[in-house]
């Protein structure tokens, strides 16, 4: 993401991917034109935690970090909590779900 390459995140997008942002919640689509655009760009992730859980075909992972992107033409730094959900579909992990929580401390 911090490339801007949303050809690449696109192929590892489901199709019924969802997106949740502080800004709002959408699909695949937009969160491809989004990044493509640069209306969102996730410039710089300092991870401080990581936790990931198995569980058959579902992987849940919780990254706790301080997010530096750009939004809307204006940078801005949070702690989050960043919720990813991956599917294994055909024998490939796809990301189901991306929610960013933000923190109320960093």
């Amino acid at each position: 993401m911090a490339d801007k390459q949303a050809e690449k995140l696109a192929n590892l997008f489901d199709e019924k991917s969802v997106f949740v942002h502080m800004g709002g919640s959408w699909g695949k689509e937009q969160e491809v034109n989004i990044i493509k655009s640069g209306g969102i760009w996730y410039k710089k992730a300092d991870i401080h935690e990581v936790s990931v859980n198995i569980n058959g075909n579902t992987a849940i992972l919780l990254n706790r970090i301080t997010l530096l992107a750009v939004v809307g033409g204006n940078e801005v730094t949070n702690p989050f909590i960043v919720t990813e959900v991956y599917i294994k579909v055909d024998g490939a992990w796809k990301l189901g779900l991306l929610s960013f929580t933000r923190l109320l401390t960093p």
